[in-house]
């Protein structure tokens, strides 16, 4: 609405030119409306991009580039990096806890872990509602020799746990699918078909999936029939070049227009989030490049 108000201003003041001597041409006011709204993507898919990937590049700085490609997210962020980005409008479609979900290889599956995370999470999701936010990412954790069954049981228990407050908060619990072959070598959570069976176990619409296509392409393939095979239990997505986790362009084997259209055609309203770290010397250009791909028409 904001950008048919703005041009319909223009119009108006093209309308009257000859009564009204303009400081600058028509044709550099339409510019300077553009460069504040940002481009105008298509709409179907909700863009989004993790920080880590940039780490070079400070948070305000990434924050007004993003701004400038048209994101309106910049995700995997704690509560301290929030402020920064809310100056430039966006949101973060996926927060974590500082200190909390950064170590991928303790999580959920190992009682040992519960009375800590547990802590963790009761502190920081009232944290992420008061944000304006509603999902924050786990990690299963590493096997360390566990069983598939026993890794189930034991995070259904944690998780269960945590159900309450996130209920009340209104705060999704999002666990990640990562790779066990290359990247993450032992993690429990490597599967869809494990992942949907914990959503099961959990029994609440507060805890669904992270799929991570690049993670996912790698571990088990087959990912447009496993989006729609399990797509229910599917909270966010995320993006990656495979091999490589570079650019997802024509560089890789993934066709990422088809694997959007496939995640429209499913109902999924969030967001999907760039996570391919650039290979090129212009970062910013190879994530314009990452979105364009995806803003499927």
């Amino acid at each position: 609405m904001k950008r048919i108000e703005r041009r319909s201003v223009l119009k108006n003041i093209a309308a009257g030119a000859g009564l009204i001597t303009l400081p600058v041409s028509l044709a550099d006011a339409f510019a300077a409306s553009e460069k504040a709204l940002g481009p105008k993507l298509n709409g179907k898919i909700n863009h989004s991009v993790c920080k880590w990937c940039y780490g070079k590049i400070p948070l305000e700085t990434f924050a007004q580039d993003c701004k400038k490609i048209g994101l309106t997210s910049i995700e995997l962020l704690g509560p301290a990096e929030w402020p920064v980005i809310k100056k430039y409008g966006l949101t973060c479609a996926l927060p974590w806890g500082e200190g909390l979900t950064r170590n991928i290889e303790k999580g959920f599956n190992d009682p040992a872990n519960h009375e800590e995370l547990i802590k963790g999470f009761e502190d920081v999701i009232p944290k992420v509602q008061a944000a304006g936010y509603d999902k924050i990412i786990c990690f299963s954790g590493n096997r360390r020799g566990m069983s598939d069954t026993d890794g189930l049981r034991n995070c259904a228990v944690g998780l269960k746990r945590l159900i309450p407050i996130a209920e009340k908060h209104n705060v999704t619990l999002v666990m990640e699918l990562l790779n066990s072959k290359v990247n993450h070598r032992d993690y429990q959570c490597d599967r869809t078909e494990w992942g949907a069976a914990l959503c099961e176990m959990v029994g609440s619409e507060k805890f669904k999936l992270l799929y991570d296509i690049y993670h996912m392409q790698i571990q088990e393939g087959d990912v447009i029939a496993t989006i729609k095979k399990y797509h229910k239990y599917i909270a966010h997505y995320h993006t990656g070049g495979v091999p490589g986790r570079n650019e997802i362009d024509e560089t890789q084997e993934l066709y990422y227009p088809s694997i959007m259209k496939a995640i429209v055609e499913t109902g999924y309203k969030g967001f999907v989030g760039q996570e391919f770290i650039p290979s090129r010397k212009d970062d910013i250009a190879s994530l314009k490049q990452g979105v364009t791909i995806c803003d499927i028409a």
